[in-house]
């Protein structure tokens, strides 16, 4: 998912060097500040560390694994690791992201990639993908450390990302865990830091961060109804006011629009002599969260292809009624086919006159 870039003005009293508000499934932004300066990010990195994480646990499993002297030399935060000790990497993710352990999120990286820098090249890669375009992660817990920076607009990219990975959305919006140790066999309740769970109703996640350098960050999550806003804040000394003061002035000022296409339908064309098109109809609908004033903004496109390949089964998407904010996609309705159609086979006559045809070429008969 892509955000639509603009500037908006800022009315609002934000302590913050750095800000942006966006509705989470459209990218529409509600609010924005200085969204482009490259900033430090302190711990909201651990936002794409967790993540590829719970992508590495989805694909290979929650792999328990022993904690290392060089998983733990690491300065900062917390949830108390020791050489020695057995977690599974789920486990980790619930550390870095409730205590903000950089014991965790160095653990993790060691865990899935070998070391931390391999693991960092990981969390780059990622970023290109997922549209962050002026952000570089050195390390996997957000320790200031070379040219480790981000932007609150690339921030939001990842936030709005990220709360799609349902174990991940799960695990943020907890105001505290209990936390498996499987050696020593033990659970461990850890608070979360993010107190905007508890200060801000609707509240769903996500991240604090905090050093020297970069000051205060957070990025946030917050839903009523079916808005979702994502709110990033850089270098601000009163973070938590800030979200509050976004929140209420986004919520107020988004709307959510349905976009039904069930009347649709359309003929698409196939790769055939025999049969000219087949007929294909759309029948769903989706509702995303837009700025009010992005609502007449929208762009509708009816894409189907120059021509379809037979055989074509009954309910395959033949093409799609995409919409449009700016040059983004926000959503897009299906269009599938009615029936099934497959090439037609030549009659018996018709046959026959092909294998006459074909020899008559080669012996010259009529």
């Amino acid at each position: 998912m892509f955000l639509n870039f603009c500037f908006c003005s800022n009315a609002l009293d934000i302590s913050a060097k750095s800000a942006i508000l966006i509705c989470a499934d459209s990218g529409s932004v509600v609010f924005s500040k200085n969204e482009s300066e490259s900033l430090p990010m302190a711990s909201t990195t651990k936002i794409m560390t967790a993540l590829l994480a719970l992508e590495n646990m989805e694909a290979f499993g929650n792999k328990e694994i022993e904690i290392t002297d060089e998983m733990v030399r690491v300065e900062g935060t917390s949830m108390g690791l020791k050489a020695g000790d057995i977690v599974n990497l789920e486990a980790l993710v619930q550390g870095m992201m409730t205590v903000s352990g950089n014991d965790a999120a160095n653990a993790t990286a060691i865990a899935v990639s070998g070391s931390a820098e391999a693991f960092v090249d990981k969390m780059n890669e990622k970023a290109k993908l997922i549209g962050m375009k002026d952000t570089i992660f050195c390390t996997p817990s957000g320790l200031d450390k070379g040219d480790h920076h981000s932007t609150a607009y690339d921030m939001a990219l990842l936030g709005a990302y990220a709360m799609e990975n349902e174990n991940f959305a799960k695990i943020v919006s907890q105001k505290s865990m209990k936390i498996h140790f499987i050696n020593p066999n033990k659970y461990v309740t850890m608070k979360n830091h993010n107190k905007l769970l508890r200060l801000y109703d609707g509240c769903i996640g996500i991240k604090t961060g905090f050093t020297k350098a970069a000051g205060r960050c957070l990025v946030s999550c917050a839903q009523r109804g079916g808005a979702k806003l994502i709110c990033v804040t850089l270098n601000a000394p009163n973070d938590w006011d800030d979200h509050t003061k976004l929140f209420n002035y986004g919520f107020d000022n988004v709307i959510l629009k349905t976009f039904n296409d069930t009347g649709y339908s359309a003929n698409i064309p196939v790769k055939s002599k025999e049969i000219g098109h087949i007929q294909g109809k759309a029948n769903s609908v989706f509702e995303v969260c837009l700025k009010k004033e992005d609502e007449n903004k929208i762009k509708r496109e009816v894409e189907i292809p120059s021509a379809c390949s037979l055989p074509v089964e009954r309910g395959q998407i033949v093409g799609n009624v995409v919409y449009y904010l700016g040059d983004n996609v926000i959503g897009k309705n299906p269009i599938i086919a009615t029936e099934s159609v497959c090439e037609k086979t030549p009659e018996k006559g018709n046959i026959i006159r092909i294998i006459k045809d074909f020899f008559g070429k080669i012996f010259h008969f009529k």
